[in-house]
Order: structure tokens, then sequence, then C-alpha cells
């Protein structure tokens, strides 16, 4: 199997561009301290980049 991310929701993203509010949305994060594993892929790596400074990010073992 391949590496997941463990993404949490840390700060709000109330009063932030929609695009933000959008690629939140994409990763499956709506509410706060809300925890989500997605596959580490490429595509889920440039969403995390954009959003990095509303978010944590762990890697896990699975």
């Amino acid at each position: 199997m391949g590496n997941k991310l463990k993404i949490t929701l840390v700060r709000s993203p109330i009063g932030r561009p929609d695009k933000q509010k959008k690629v939140l949305s994409g990763l499956g994060l709506k509410k706060m301290n809300k925890t989500v594993l997605l596959m580490d892929t490429a595509e889920i790596r440039g969403m995390i980049q954009k959003v990095s400074h509303l978010i944590s990010v762990e890697e896990c073992e699975v």
C-alpha cells in the first residue's frame, strides 16, 4: 500500500478567498478540527500547498 496523509483543519476559512474554501471542500474539510485520511498523491500535495496555513498534515503508514 501507499502512504496516506492525515489532514486536519486547524484555522477557520471564514474571510478567506473562495478559491481556498473550494480547495478545503475538495479535501473534505468543512468543519474546524475535522480530520481526513487521503492518499499521498501529487494532486493532494498541490491542494495542501494552497491552504497550508489553515491545516496541519501528518504522514501515516497504512
